[in-house]
């Protein structure tokens, strides 16, 4: 642990400070979380790193990080199933052909990766998921009763991007994406990208985030953009009609649009004002045209699904730089690498600490034990000021199974037994909730 650990690092998730500012920390305190630049804190974290031999834009994550973004990852497919998504797998790779029929080469071919020459035909990694998930849509025969199909993805995509605008975990050249294709009846898209707008909403309350904005992105001038008036009118009419349905404060930009169609995004900033999207709702007349995708009707005629693309938490990468910077590597304690950390006091306790260290195994909490090998207790504590548990056990304690919890934003609780302290954590974890201790007594 690094010596930026020994110092407050901003602000707590929701309904864990009780100081009188808004993060229950002082103002010097709150500027200090605009310095959390999370390139920096990254680092000294031990969450991810990058090398000049792997590549600029290619970060690798370190165990800590992956057990970030492995938790992350299972929450989002967790929160897709039960919203009634159906995961599948889908190349990264892909025939030139399928993009020139998307438009992806016509329109975002600066963004892409060069094509590589296989066995006589060209090959290109690709820069988004949406004409693999349209194929795999027309590869059987739909009806109207199958709508709306929602099909999801936490997939790999690749852009090249220019090493000036390459940063951190913000701006990469290969992304984990979390996306999804809805495939509906035009009657269908409303609710549709509603219910998207209320998992993102849903998402950020766990993640313990606030967005800076929501923006209804729409064309500008150039040829960027496909050239289909009277779709762009229509999927236009649509997301505006949400967003006004919603209540939402948003703001129209044109410029920011896909190249096939309007987008809602929501827009975040970092320490230093920059500002990026990281969740998006779409909706694209385009490529379930260029696709020829179809259902049949209860008429028992073919007709065209509209496809919404949305992602709740958008990249993995650059939703886990936010957190980074929104909570100073303090996250919520449902994604915190170590959730509790037990201490022994003594080499006497060391047994009864790999014991609980177990138990929370079991109960698939994230436990580390630090003994007196690694310093006096004081050290230790300080040392670990991100996670958000800490167990110390003595003698007493031990004896009694027994616990002395410390909690993240300095509370001490009085010694209780291992087991109520243990459904306590497990509970407020498997709820993803950002509250540190439920007990308002305690």
């Amino acid at each position: 642990m690094s010596r930026r650990a020994d110092r407050c690092l901003g602000p707590k998730p929701r309904g864990e400070c009780p100081g009188a500012s808004p993060c229950g920390h002082s103002p010097d305190v709150r500027e200090e979380t605009a310095m959390n630049d999370h390139r920096k804190l990254g680092r000294e974290l031990g969450l991810f790193d990058t090398d000049p031999l792997i590549g600029a834009g290619l970060p690798y994550w370190l165990p800590d990080g992956a057990t970030v973004r492995h938790t992350l990852e299972e929450y989002i497919r967790a929160a897709e199933r039960r919203a009634g998504y159906r995961h599948v797998y889908s190349p990264v790779l892909g025939k030139r052909e399928l993009y020139e029929i998307s438009g992806h080469w016509a329109h975002y071919r600066d963004d892409m990766f060069p094509p590589m020459d296989l066995g006589g035909e060209q090959v290109v990694l690709r820069p988004s998921l949406c004409p693999h998930h349209a194929v795999i849509y027309r590869s059987r025969s739909r009806s109207y009763r199958e709508l709306p199909l929602r099909m999801a993805e936490l997939g790999g995509m690749y852009r090249s991007e220019l090493s000036g605008v390459l940063g951190g975990l913000t701006r990469v050249r290969a992304i984990q994406l979390n996306d999804a294709h809805i495939f509906c009846t035009l009657d269908q898209v409303a609710e549709e990208a509603q219910a998207a707008l209320e998992m993102i909403r849903r998402a950020y309350e766990a993640l313990g985030i606030t967005p800076a904005r929501y923006r209804l992105s729409l064309p500008g001038p150039g040829g960027k953009y496909v050239a289909a008036p009277e779709k762009w009118q229509r999927s236009t009419a649509l997301l505006t009609d949400v967003l006004d349905r919603s209540g939402l404060p948003y703001e129209a930009a044109e410029g920011e649009a896909a190249f096939y169609g309007p987008k809602i995004d929501v827009q975040f900033t970092d320490g230093v004002g920059r500002e990026s999207t990281l969740s998006t709702v779409q909706v694209d007349f385009h490529q379930p045209e260029q696709f020829d995708l179809h259902y049949i009707g209860a008429d028992g005629a073919k007709h065209r699904p509209v496809m919404v693309h949305r992602s709740i938490i958008g990249s993995v990468e650059r939703a886990v730089a936010h957190l980074i910077e929104q909570h100073g590597g303090a996250f919520p304690a449902w994604l915190a690498p170590t959730q509790l950390l037990i201490l022994p006091i003594s080499d006497t306790e060391r047994p009864i600490a790999a014991a609980l260290a177990q138990r929370c195994t079991r109960l698939g909490l994230r436990a580390a034990i630090a003994g007196p090998d690694r310093g006096s207790l004081g050290a230790r504590i300080r040392a670990a000021r991100l996670v958000p548990y800490q167990a110390v056990i003595g003698a007493k304690e031990a004896a009694d199974d027994h616990v002395a919890l410390r909690l993240r934003d300095g509370r001490r609780l009085d010694p209780q037994p291992v087991s109520d302290v243990l459904t306590r954590i497990s509970a407020l974890v498997g709820a993803h909730s950002t509250v540190l201790w439920a007990d308002a007594t305690s």
